[in-house]
């Protein structure tokens, strides 16, 4: 049976490299996993996706409109924006910090107030983190990519993988312990 995972996020907050992250971990075992990234405008704070999929066969790696099984959103509006390609019994993890794109900066549009609320509508089964505000805690904001790849972990049941040393082998020897660190805060958070 094929799984599909969306991590949605906004440039610079470490979507791609948790998505590389999971990639390998799929890989190693055992999984046969697809992957897709959209940039956009990503170096501008514009939106960026990836899209996940694995399982003992897998075609495509493109995700549907309607069949995510779990979207990690690393920025609310990302989760709102981004939600119709969840499943009608899929998971949402997202963290609840905002980042306020460029519209809203120049005063022509507003960040809506009630965007956990509009989430919770849709999708039954919602988890709401704060893995920014965590970061900051571990004294590191960067690790909230990591943070979040440790409660996606959790939430989809992938436990068993060897996380550590994927971890230890993928990020600059000076962040591999702080980035442990971070997986591991995040899987608590589940």
């Amino acid at each position: 049976m094929t799984k599909s995972i969306l991590l949605v996020g906004v440039g610079g907050q470490g979507t791609i490299l948790a998505s590389k992250l999971l990639t390998i971990g799929l890989l190693q075992e055992g999984y046969q996993v697809k992957m897709s990234e959209i940039h956009g405008m990503s170096q501008r704070g514009g939106s960026v996706s990836s899209q996940i999929r694995y399982g003992d066969k897998v075609y495509s790696p493109v995700i549907e409109v309607g069949s995510a099984d779990l979207m990690v959103s690393f920025e609310k509006m990302e989760a709102l924006r981004w939600l119709e390609y969840l499943k009608a019994d899929g998971k949402v993890v997202v963290n609840d910090h905002e980042m306020m794109p460029m519209p809203v900066i120049m005063g022509v549009a507003d960040y809506a107030d009630d965007i956990l609320d509009e989430i919770k509508k849709t999708c039954k089964d919602v988890t709401v983190v704060n893995a920014t505000e965590k970061a900051t805690e571990l004294g590191n904001g960067k690790v909230m990519n990591i943070i979040l790849l440790g409660a996606l972990v959790k939430a989809m049941g992938l436990d068993d993988i060897d996380w550590k040393k994927i971890i230890s082998e993928n990020v600059k020897p000076a962040f591999i312990d702080a980035n442990i660190e971070a997986f591991e805060v995040g899987k608590a958070l589940i």
